[in-house]
């Protein structure tokens, strides 16, 4: 089998799988009847949205790269991150996320193409649609080797109405519209993983309970993943990395822990 030219990583920013199992989100699910996908894997601690986001890009846990809130350190700069690799390798690499911090993902000239939208706290969703639409725009014109796609609102909407709310719900299904937004700009035959950062409880999360430590990853690509599989339980977040490099046929760094979810 030959790697594939495209992948698109797709976060949604703590999108729990027990209530995604219950909302109804018809792109996600044509995603994982499509190719592999586990409702059981693990995010790190502490289960806050840049830490995790650091684990899933860097391949190590916090206690290696050091981000343990919502402030960057330094520590991480010493690990090649997965922009990093693609753009080593010469590949095309493209941002779109609406939440700032997440500026600091990839080294100073890594990403050829950045697009940021200051929308993350809108809990109605309408900035997550503004993004996938400006994506989704892009995608018609353009190709990059790695995308990163990354919605926030789903988060918004649980901080402020709580994670099981109606608003919450709303909000995935928002995501999912979304998803599909993009996804109709993309050739049929690019890879596609979607995951999430964390979960949460209540109208927070950070700690180690099964509601904030539990994510989906779903992985679709034609032609080098079967359709309906389900990955085994003990996937972990620092395995993204690692699974997109080897969809695109590279060697991942030595620095990460994390493994391919797919074996050549």
């Amino acid at each position: 089998m030959k790697p594939t030219q495209n992948v698109v990583l797709f976060v949604v920013d703590a999108l729990r799988p027990d209530i995604l199992q219950q909302t109804l989100t018809p792109t996600i699910d044509r995603l994982i009847a499509a190719g592999a996908h586990t409702l059981a894997a693990r995010t790190v601690m502490p289960s806050v949205t840049l830490p995790c986001h650091a684990s899933l890009f860097l391949s190590v846990p916090p206690e290696q790269h050091g981000v343990v809130s919502n402030l960057w350190s330094p520590q991480a700069d010493r690990f090649p991150g997965l922009i990093d690799v693609v753009h080593r390798a010469g590949g095309r690499t493209v941002s779109f996320y609406n939440w700032e911090p997440l500026r600091d993902l990839s080294r100073p000239g890594s990403l050829d193409v950045s697009y940021f939208l200051n929308n993350c706290s809108d809990a109605t969703g309408e900035g997550d649609r503004t993004l996938a639409e400006l994506a989704a725009d892009w995608f018609a014109h353009n190709e990059a080797t790695l995308a990163f796609v990354y919605l926030g609102n789903v988060d918004a909407a649980g901080h402020s109405y709580g994670y099981p709310s109606e608003t919450y719900r709303q909000a995935i299904r928002n995501a999912d519209e979304c998803i599909a937004i993009v996804l109709d700009a993309l050739p049929a035959d690019c890879a596609v993983l979607l995951t999430s950062d964390h979960g949460g409880h209540d109208h927070g999360h950070g700690c180690d309970c099964d509601e904030d430590m539990t994510i989906p990853l779903v992985l679709r690509a034609p032609g080098l993943i079967p359709a309906g599989l389900t990955l085994a339980q003990d996937v972990s977040i620092m395995d993204v990395a690692p699974t997109a490099a080897a969809l695109l046929g590279l060697e991942p760094p030595a620095e990460w822990v994390g493994r391919p979810l797919i074996a050549w």
